[in-house]
């Protein structure tokens, strides 16, 4: 088939998201002085954007790092040799978690659930309520899982730990969720969350974030595990330098800023409203994709994600539509991970993102299903259309 990729290249992977000019416009800024002076209130704008974000008044910290980073931050922080953790399985990152975890010397166990759906809350708390001793020091879970597109309701997983009484802390991971849909670290009682960059935020990869509640850092004050450049206690400070334990990442500060510039001016209720209606109208186009075989991987619509959309195809299709919209249409999608490798496509749709560029992508998926010899009666383009036409009637 004739190419018909040239031109700009759209990427909509679950991360790294399209970074808006703006943005990239912030970064082409000389260095300047990172003791004093302007840096200082930079860091103070993006501190408080973080604050808003994630929904607290809880000390929030800035890492040169990606969502692998403040994973260990979160952990030496926190947790000591010996201490436990429950994974919480509802797709491939949480158990990732885990696994970093286990040469830090933490016991690791996971509490096995369904790609298909979100967290089993009577499971959980079935297994909190066999933990007479209390030795499951934290939980773990991400609140969107971008290898299975599951969002688990974090608030309701909190009411499970306490229905039983459980002391356990709960330590979320809101790197492919904050900036896409709500999150209230401190109504919910979360007490330490973690996100980043280069998802939601609108940024390039190498900024990581942790939002630390009081119980966190009471349990900081024991933690055995510290090390200095992940340490609370050590960027606890007024020393702008000490923060960033060493030089801090000037040009992507200055990014992060104008991307919460940009959020503000669009204000946070119509950023979770825009990725909702993204999400709503891609998962209307995967069901006018069942008759070529296409499933939704999360059974519940209601546990969908607002950022991710993850859907299964039979028969190598899956390559065969990704590799189509790559190489012919100039659309990058993400390929399924670990069991589900080479047998799922991830949209990504979160970030800065808006309508035009989500239905090209879907009139692109709905040219290699024909070209593939795959016709239906309905597109996903005429879906998604609806879908949002129906978003829209619902607006106030």
């Amino acid at each position: 088939m004739l190419s018909i990729a040239e031109g700009p290249r759209t990427v909509l992977v679950p991360g790294p998201s399209i970074l808006p000019d703006r943005v990239r416009s912030a970064m082409q800024r000389p260095s300047i002085d990172i003791y004093a002076g302007p840096l200082l209130d930079v860091t103070a704008r993006c501190e408080r954007g973080l604050a808003q974000i994630f929904g607290t008044s809880a000390q929030v910290f800035i890492y040169s790092a990606n969502g692998h980073g403040v994973w260990d931050a979160a952990l030496s922080n926190t947790l000591s040799r010996g201490s436990k953790v429950l994974v919480l399985e509802s797709g491939r990152f949480a158990i990732g978690w885990g696994e970093m975890a286990k040469p830090m010397g933490i016991d690791v166990e996971v509490l096995r659930g369904d790609w298909h759906q979100a967290v089993d809350l009577s499971a959980l708390g079935t297994r909190l309520a066999q933990d007479k001793s209390h030795d499951i020091d934290a939980i773990l879970c991400t609140q969107v899982d971008t290898a299975s597109g599951v969002c688990n309701d974090i608030g309701s997983i909190r009411e499970a730990i306490d229905a039983i009484g459980h002391p356990t802390l709960l330590i979320v991971d809101a790197v492919a969720s904050l900036g896409t849909m709500p999150f209230a670290l401190d109504d919910w009682r979360v007490d330490v969350a973690v996100s980043a960059s280069q998802k939601g935020l609108m940024c390039p990869a190498g900024l990581g974030f942790v939002a630390a509640g009081p119980r966190a850092l009471e349990a900081h004050e024991t933690a055995n595990l510290r090390t200095r450049y992940w340490d609370w206690s050590a960027r606890s400070t007024d020393n702008h330098y000490q923060k960033y334990c060493g030089t801090p990442p000037e040009q992507l500060l200055f990014a992060l800023a104008e991307a919460f510039d940009m959020i503000d001016e669009e204000g946070l209720p119509t950023v979770f409203a825009r990725h909702r209606a993204l999400g709503q109208a891609t998962q209307a186009a995967i069901s006018s994709w069942q008759e070529h075989g296409a499933r939704a991987n999360i059974s519940n619509p209601d546990h969908r994600a607002n950022p991710v959309s993850v859907f299964n195809l039979p028969d190598g299709l899956a390559e065969k539509i990704i590799t189509f919209c790559r190489d012919q249409c100039g659309v990058t999608l993400g390929g399924g991970l670990a069991d589900w490798a080479g047998r799922s496509v991830r949209v990504g749709h979160m970030g800065h993102i808006n309508a035009p560029t989500l239905l090209g992508a879907i009139a692109c998926i709905d040219l290699g299903f024909r070209v593939f010899g795959l016709t239906a009666q309905t597109s996903g383009v005429d879906a998604a259309v609806r879908s949002l036409e129906q978003s829209e009637s619902r607006t106030p």
